[in-house]
């Protein structure tokens, strides 16, 4: 462990990375404490009016204030990209490592359904399915969850076909560890940085995602918000571009900082693919 926190603290981007994400989350969640209008407040002597000192970030055609929903949808796309990805990315771990490790009629069979699974257009799929099934947040972190698994699961999968005959793992087997065992304690830990860099990539894509999805109204619904919706929001109302500026530029920095921070990992965890 002490090992790994010393790696970490000499990796520029994870440093970088990790401080950003602090940052980001530490405004987002402490916001309230600090900012002078609550996100579900409404100001009726400001309607649609630009930054001032009453309101930093100015109003949306509502009344309501833009720096706290912005905050607010921050907390909310944190959230959702970190309990739609580490989900997912442990789940395809799992699920590659069971195929590969299986091989035969079980490998094939689990394929088989991950590549039926691949060919369904996940965007087009989460607009049908998140109306039908109410909407809202805690319905989307399931759905995204549910799509972003399938392409590191192949690829651990390759991973554990190469990793089960190597020599350790044939001396595990053969002493009597079961399969569960050899899986965790053999098969997966050298597939540490490839585990970490999807995880990363994944919370982006689950930002992302659900910010499109919000924005088109598929994703948070009134009264609650996200990035997007702040952002379909700024766009709706010709003059406050500053709304969409705003979440538009914490959407980018939150990106960059998951990004960065999985790329240090990866570095950390297997220093000879750093670069």
């Amino acid at each position: 462990m002490s090992a790994f926190a010393s790696g970490l603290r000499g990796s520029r981007r994870a440093v970088a990375g990790l401080a950003l994400l602090l940052l980001l989350g530490t405004a987002a969640f402490t916001g309230p404490l600090w900012s002078p209008w609550g996100w579900d407040e409404t100001d009726f002597t400001a309607f649609h009016q630009g930054p001032s000192a009453r309101h930093w970030l100015g109003t949306t055609q509502s009344g309501r204030d833009v720096l706290a929903l912005t905050l607010r949808g921050t907390q909310r796309s944190l959230l959702i990209g970190l309990c739609a990805a580490l989900p997912a990315t442990c789940f395809a771990a799992v699920f590659g490592a069971v195929a590969g490790f299986a091989g035969g009629a079980l490998d094939r069979a689990l394929m088989w359904g991950t590549d039926l699974l691949l060919v369904l257009p996940p965007f087009l799929v989460l607009v049908v399915l998140a109306p039908r099934l109410g909407g809202g947040w805690p319905v989307l972190v399931p759905l995204l969850a549910a799509f972003m698994w399938m392409v590191t699961a192949r690829m651990v999968r390759a991973a554990t076909i190469s990793l089960r005959e190597r020599e350790y793992v044939v001396a595990a087997r053969l002493l009597g560890a079961g399969a569960p065992r050899v899986i965790v304690r053999h098969v997966l830990p050298p597939m540490a940085s490839l585990l970490a860099v999807d995880a990363s990539l994944n919370v982006s894509v689950a930002i992302t995602a659900e910010s499109g999805l919000s924005y088109l109204g598929f994703g948070a619904r009134p009264p609650d918000v996200s990035l997007g919706t702040v952002l379909a929001d700024g766009h709706a109302a010709s003059a406050a571009g500053w709304a969409p500026g705003a979440a538009s530029g914490l959407l980018v920095l939150m990106v960059l900082a998951v990004n960065l921070l999985g790329d240090g990992l990866r570095d950390v965890l297997d220093p000879e693919d750093a670069r």
